[in-house]
């Protein structure tokens, strides 16, 4: 998505910290993960972040597991907001031609403006994130992050109609992350720019240093293609 599309959130975060929204199709050349990491990179170094949270939501969770991967030291904490998580290979693929009007159901206005945006903007960097989402085994990124016991949280809708709360919860375990599903009232899978007063409440209730004066820099990413 678009990182117009978080200001809302990233504005709610903003008297207690620095926030980055990286634009990760906005890339020069083709689109490829590593390329998405080194430009996310050159962001961090240009503003002299040596060490940042990192929030990830869905498709952008995936580009925080590769970055705390890559820069263990550099990152404090991660949040993951209904991420990919472990996936098998065209996991995400299957799951969405097996519940197709569950994608419906989650197009929300807001979600279907800020895909929209995205594909007019950046075709073919987007598509190629997508094979990348739908191809790729997470699992290596997930360990090495634990390993490394960077603090991790995973935060997931009430009411994700898109990717199930067993994935989640697999996720935060495999992660060694705290797994909070979202109080009431209904969320759904983009909740993280549809509800951002919801969001930023439940980021409260995590305690992250970020947010509570003792670290000043926390980088927003974006959802899925």
């Amino acid at each position: 998505m678009e990182p117009r599309t978080y200001l809302p959130l990233a504005r709610l975060l903003a008297d207690r910290a620095r926030v980055v929204i990286p634009a990760i199709f906005d890339l020069p050349g083709p689109w490829t993960f590593e390329r998405a990491l080194d430009c996310i990179e050159a962001t961090l170094d240009a503003r002299g972040l040596d060490r940042v949270t990192l929030i990830g939501h869905s498709f952008g969770g995936g580009l925080v597991l590769g970055l705390a991967a890559r820069r263990p030291q550099g990152v404090v904490e991660c949040v993951f907001g209904d991420t990919l998580g472990v996936r098998a290979r065209l996991g995400l693929a299957a799951g969405a031609l097996r519940h197709p009007f569950g994608i419906l159901a989650m197009a929300t206005p807001a979600a279907t403006r800020a895909f929209v945006c995205s594909v007019t903007r950046h075709p073919l960097q987007l598509a190629a994130g997508a094979l990348w989402a739908f191809g790729t085994d997470r699992r290596p990124e997930i360990d090495a992050i634990a390993a490394a016991g960077i603090p991790c949280h995973v935060l997931w809708a009430n009411h994700d109609t898109l990717l199930a709360q067993s994935d989640g919860r697999e996720f935060a375990h495999r992660l060694r992350a705290t797994f909070t599903v979202a109080q009431d009232p209904r969320a759904d899978h983009d909740w993280m720019f549809d509800d951002p007063e919801l969001f930023a409440s439940h980021l409260d209730a995590l305690g992250l240093r970020a947010l509570g004066g003792t670290f000043g820099g926390v980088v927003g990413d974006t959802r899925r293609g």
